[in-house]
């Protein structure tokens, strides 16, 4: 059982994994950055889309769960579960049960687009599994295939059924999704779209970036839920600097950039080639640093 309410954390921070060059993974690295969202008091996601999951071996995502809960961070972990191999990621959440961790990311599976029946059956044999609460997620732009509304319906009364991540980012949509999850807690995907979100009922952010911005991004988390929010063209733009390449080239790259991780490595087929250009990021960065600067003399 969790030692910790997860409905006490608004903000969840889906890690980034760094890498050395060799891309070996930077264990020294990986502390620092689970320290400062600890210090922010920030859920964390390990081994979601953000921290290149799916382009790890089974081993080195083993390797990583276990460091990162030996850490024993004073902020709950929630690991990622997502493929397209049903007995693969069974096996997965067999071995996540033996861990120290407190939830699960449940993603829509990925490529195949199964409809409402297939996606159904998905969840419920992973969480029919386990012993910890589920977050399910719909990112359509990553999977090929929206979480299906029927099939969360029939979901929502599971009893693992903990959260929703919404990133479909589209706000009626969210609504929809709102609705069908009953009692759940709904969490934004889309950091850029929080405020937006959460005037229509979410209740936080599972946030990229808040790797780069730990603090800042709780802030802001808050200052939009509590509706006294007055920079959301600044936030929305500092956001979409994360993503000008795929994610999580720029947030690695800036981390990289202020020497809070080694190298902006990233296993393949990513790669930092991809970026050629920081000064979206570095504008970014000054914005919020301003911003936050307000609020902390």
């Amino acid at each position: 059982m969790s030692n910790f309410n997860l409905n006490d954390f608004n903000l969840w921070t889906a890690l980034v994994t760094p890498f050395n060059k060799d891309l070996s993974v930077d264990w020294d690295s990986l502390k620092s950055l689970v320290k400062e969202q600890e210090e922010a008091g920030n859920g964390l996601l390990i081994l979601g889309s953000t921290g290149e999951a799916l382009n790890l071996g089974l081993e080195t995502r083993k390797e990583i769960i276990e460091y990162v809960t030996k850490l024993s961070p004073s902020v709950p972990v929630m690991a990622g579960v997502g493929g397209h191999n049903l007995e693969d990621q069974k096996s997965w959440v067999s071995w996540l049960e033996t861990q120290n961790i407190d939830a699960y990311l449940m993603v829509v599976p990925i490529y195949a687009k199964p409809g409402a029946q297939g996606q159904y059956h998905w969840f419920k044999s992973l969480m029919d599994k386990v012993s910890r609460p589920v977050m399910l997620y719909n990112v359509p732009g990553r999977t090929g295939k929206e979480l299906e509304v029927s099939a969360l319906e029939r979901l929502k009364d599971h009893k693992n059924f903990w959260a929703l991540k919404e990133a479909s980012g589209d706000v009626n949509k969210f609504k929809a999704y709102l609705k069908a999850s009953g009692n759940a807690q709904v969490y934004c995907g889309d950091d850029g779209l929080f405020p937006e979100f959460a005037d229509a009922g979410s209740c936080g952010l599972v946030s990229v970036a808040s790797n780069t911005w730990p603090k800042q991004t709780a802030l802001y988390v808050q200052k939009a839920l509590d509706k006294s929010l007055e920079e959301n063209k600044m936030w929305e733009a500092a956001a979409n600097s994360l993503f000008i390449a795929s994610n999580p080239i720029p947030a690695k790259r800036l981390l990289k950039l202020e020497h809070r991780i080694g190298s902006d490595a990233l296993m393949p087929p990513l790669t930092s080639l991809d970026l050629d250009r920081n000064d979206d990021i570095l504008a970014a960065n000054n914005n919020v640093n301003e911003w936050f600067k307000k609020y902390n003399n």
